[in-house]
């Protein structure tokens, strides 16, 4: 059994971004950008105002000046000519700043009379001025590649003029359930089998983490259903298999794969749940190998898909990041494996974490995951943990699943 970071690193290693495609703006929320975005204009393109008021010279607007109002530029529109001693102009949020104009005087800060207006303060030169260029400049790069995109980024991008964005493609991810027991939900169950659930989870963990998921028809146990199942998700950037044979985890996969040109990188994760994960190559497709417990296959997701998905989608990545937490109960000590064990987290009255672990941890209550909101790490050969001790937690929800 190797441990848990050397499987991650040997995982990771072989993995690169999908290529790149251009998409519509509105379809880059979410994506990975590919390419640096350069700003197409300047932001703002002149000097304009931020507030509602007048332009103006300061050295004209003392108190008790009287100022005669020679036009009005409003945002989109405007004045065209120049403010001279003695001259303001109405001017709007966003309206562009007259030539000869240096501060903008609030309209509060006014009085209005006829076709004149009178300071009641005096502003100081470059006062409520926004100057060309505030924001960004053209060539400025405003977004970097390797980042997921968010609303901010995407009215960012906009405001730099870009319709089209280069993002990466969503990283294709197959996904294969296999054994003779399980059975579509909705369909009929045969005698001793169970529903498959597997799959559905992973493809929601796959959309959760940007990917797109393929979800292949189930594979009975036997080498040449799995092996051509396993053919056509080579089409995909990754291919992850659920389940193995009756006569233990994964060794039906392996024997129907192997002959099909399947490498084995590794076999067996010093963890607690999740041993049997299985990693290789299918003649240039990468396959990663989760238990058929459904709660084993979804901790191995966290911790491996994930990570991997994100690397195909050109997200710097690692492990899954981690918190510190105060542990809600008594803890015994651990053996060998590093556990991941399913837990409630709250917080206390001062506000901090605690992770409360579940009595039960088998691997096949799938009720208990869907309530945990982390899974409490243990490392190998931990000792006992009291409660109110520190330990560290993968909080569920922040990943989305």
């Amino acid at each position: 059994m190797i441990p848990v970071e050397e499987a991650l690193d040997r995982v990771l290693a072989g993995l690169a971004p999908t290529p790149a495609e251009t998409v519509g703006l509105s379809e880059a929320w979410g994506r990975v950008l590919a390419q640096p975005v350069l700003a197409r204009l300047t932001q703002p393109p002149m000097d304009v105002s931020a507030m509602d008021g007048y332009a103006l010279r300061a050295e004209d607007a003392a108190t008790g000046a009287r100022l005669r109002v020679i036009g009005a530029s409003p945002a989109g529109h405007p004045f065209p000519g120049t403010v001279g001693p003695g001259e303001a102009v109405r001017i709007f949020t966003g309206g562009a700043v007259p030539p000869g104009a240096d501060t903008i005087l609030l309209q509060e800060d006014a009085t209005a009379e006829g076709t004149h207006v009178l300071p009641t303060e005096t502003p100081r030169a470059g006062r409520h001025i926004r100057r060309a260029g505030l924001d960004f400049a053209a060539g400025d790069t405003v977004l970097f590649p390797g980042r997921r995109l968010t609303a901010r980024d995407t009215g960012l991008a906009a405001a730099a003029n870009h319709p089209w964005l280069a993002v990466h493609r969503r990283p294709r991810i197959g996904i294969l359930a296999t054994g003779d027991e399980i059975s579509l939900p909705g369909d009929p169950i045969p005698p001793g089998g169970i529903v498959s659930s597997n799959a559905h989870a992973l493809a929601g963990l796959v959309k959760a983490a940007g990917g797109d998921p393929l979800v292949l028809p189930i594979a009975a146990d036997d080498r040449d259903a799995i092996a051509a199942a396993a053919e056509a998700g080579r089409r995909c950037d990754m291919l992850v298999t659920t389940g193995g044979a009756s006569v233990g985890e994964h060794d039906l996969v392996q024997a129907a794969l192997g002959p099909q040109g399947f490498s084995l990188d590794f076999w067996k994760i010093a963890m607690r749940p999740g041993k049997p994960l299985i990693f290789g190559n299918l003649r240039g497709t990468p396959l990663l190998g989760l238990p058929g417990n459904p709660v084993s296959a979804l901790v191995c997701a966290v911790l491996f898909l994930i990570p991997a998905i994100r690397r195909l989608s050109g997200l710097p990545s690692g492990p899954v990041e981690t918190r510190p937490a105060l542990l809600g109960r008594d803890m015994p000590a651990n053996d060998r494996r590093q556990d991941y064990v399913r837990g409630e987290l709250t917080r206390d009255s001062a506000g901090q974490p605690v992770a409360t672990p579940f009595p039960a941890q088998d691997s096949s209550m799938l009720r208990l995951l869907a309530q945990a909101g982390c899974l409490i790490i243990r490392p190998p050969h931990a000792p006992a943990a009291p409660a109110g001790s520190i330990v560290q937690v993968v909080e569920l929800s922040s990943l989305g699943v």
